[in-house]
């Protein structure tokens, strides 16, 4: 399990870096989208992976890698924002959102450790293409979750579903590494 915990940590790293970048570039731009916003542009980069997975011919060159990425970088910013809240303006300097991505990834990893010990790293058994149509099982949830405006009568929140997307992306891009 130490050596999940350093793979996951070089993935977020990847993920972080790129996330710190485009803060510069955009500033905290995403601040103003609300979950289901977040939640659609997650569900894009999904189904792109899954048609990636399916089909022989590609016309954009980026593969499943970069929407992973993107997969766990909107789960990151959607967690933010429901602690933060939406906003009309952008609000948060690099410095600020750096550290609420940091917080939100210790809690995410912290869920990861404790699910792993108890399913024995089940996740190094299952395909990439598994943990995608899981990514988009979540999304679905989440959406179904969204148009009952948050409700649920006793299934887990919408944060867990995308704590679980994070999760299974971050297992997909140890897969493809390996």
């Amino acid at each position: 399990m130490q050596e999940t915990s350093k793979q996951y940590d070089a993935v977020i790293e990847t993920c972080k870096s790129l996330f710190v970048k485009k803060m510069s570039d955009y500033g905290s731009a995403w601040r103003i989208l609300r979950l289901p916003s977040l939640t659609d542009q997650i569900f894009i980069k999904a189904q792109r992976i899954r048609g990636l997975q399916e089909n022989d011919v590609r016309k954009v060159d980026e593969g499943e890698v970069s929407e992973f990425i993107g997969i766990i970088n909107y789960c990151i910013m959607a967690l933010i924002q429901i602690e933060k809240g939406v906003v009309d303006q952008p609000d948060l300097s690099t410095e600020e959102a750096t550290e609420l991505y940091e917080k939100q990834v210790a809690i995410t990893k912290k869920l990861m450790e404790d699910k792993n010990h108890d399913y024995g790293e089940a996740w190094r058994d299952m395909r990439v293409s598994s943990l995608t149509d899981l990514i988009l099982q979540k999304l679905l949830r989440v959406k179904t979750i969204e148009n009952n405006k948050g409700k649920t009568l006793v299934s887990e929140g919408i944060d867990a579903n995308y704590q679980d997307m994070i999760n299974y992306s971050v297992f997909a891009l140890i897969h493809l590494k390996e």
